[in-house]
């Protein structure tokens, strides 16, 4: 079956999930001064500390531009620090600090009680692994 109307079903469709989860999240992560962004930058760090910007820059999937107003931003907050690169001088290696770990092990949890709780409710296992699929092949496809 071809879907017709691509923009609605499928491009708005995507785009206005994405806001309203980034909303959604907005409101939970308030309290813990930290903005989705941030945390998926921090849940990163978290994954794989002491890595370049750049190679946080794709495992974030952030551009450099937005990365350092976020890195900037975590510094600020003593959530990650930026260490010079012993391999190369120009480049700095960013490490979640103790802080940031803490916050991250705090978050995880409420991360996953809000997909779980709210906005997965209704939905099953293999409904989530059908539309993680589809998603993975349209992302392929687009890039």
């Amino acid at each position: 079956m071809i879907i017709k109307s691509y923009d609605d079903a499928i491009g708005r469709g995507i785009t206005q999930t994405s806001k309203n989860i980034f909303r959604r999240l907005s409101v939970h992560l308030k309290e813990y001064d930290i903005t989705p962004e941030q945390w998926t930058v921090l849940k990163r760090l978290g994954e794989n500390d002491g890595v370049t910007q750049k190679e946080l820059s794709t495992t974030s999937e952030k551009d450099q531009a937005t990365l350092t107003r976020i890195l900037d931003i975590l510094e600020r907050k003593r959530l990650m620090e930026r260490k010079p690169n012993q391999d190369d001088r120009r480049s700095f290696l960013i490490y979640i600090t103790e802080s940031g770990k803490q916050l991250s092990q705090e978050l995880f949890p409420l991360i996953e009680k809000i997909f779980n709780e709210e906005i997965l409710i209704g939905i099953n296992e293999d409904e989530i692994a059908i539309f993680s699929r589809v998603l993975e092949k349209i992302k392929q496809n687009t890039v």
